[in-house]
């Protein structure tokens, strides 16, 4: 049985790889916009989904709270960081230095949850839980990339 943690650590490595690709871009290309576009939907759906089937059980252990909290307010900084590059013109430098902010942000928070929210939620989630919760991220994952 999959855990939640071996779903979310799958995205984890397409989201990585997606930002480590978009830095890699320049000017107005299709490239670039088809590579942020990708970016975008993964981090929007996966925000979602870890929200909801991850998040939100760890606000409700002592534990865990303050952890999920920061985890959210993260995905909410990179929020931030799209609507700047939404709002910024493709072929302007500034544009790249958002990217690579944005880049910054998702490897610092996904190495946060890996290293730190993974092991703490491990002690408070039951196996069951773990594989249940992992059934449901995945589902609302693949309902949502069709």
């Amino acid at each position: 049985m999959t855990t939640i943690f071996e779903a979310l650590r799958k995205d984890h490595d397409i989201q990585r790889d997606l930002a480590d690709k978009l830095i890699q871009t320049s000017g107005d290309t299709e490239e670039r916009r088809s590579l942020y576009k990708q970016l975008k939907h993964e981090l929007k759906i996966h925000a979602d989904g870890e929200e909801r089937h991850f998040y939100i059980p760890l606000f409700e252990d002592e534990k865990t709270q303050e952890h999920a909290r920061h985890g959210v307010a993260e995905h909410h900084e990179m929020d931030e960081l799209m609507e700047k590059l939404d709002e910024t013109d493709m072929s302007s430098p500034a544009w790249l230095t958002y990217a690579k902010q944005l880049q910054d942000k998702v490897h610092h928070h996904l190495k946060d949850e890996e290293h730190t929210i993974f092991q703490l939620a491990g002690k408070v989630l039951s196996e069951k839980q773990k594989g249940s919760l992992a059934n449901d991220y995945q589902s609302y994952i693949d309902k949502e990339r069709e």
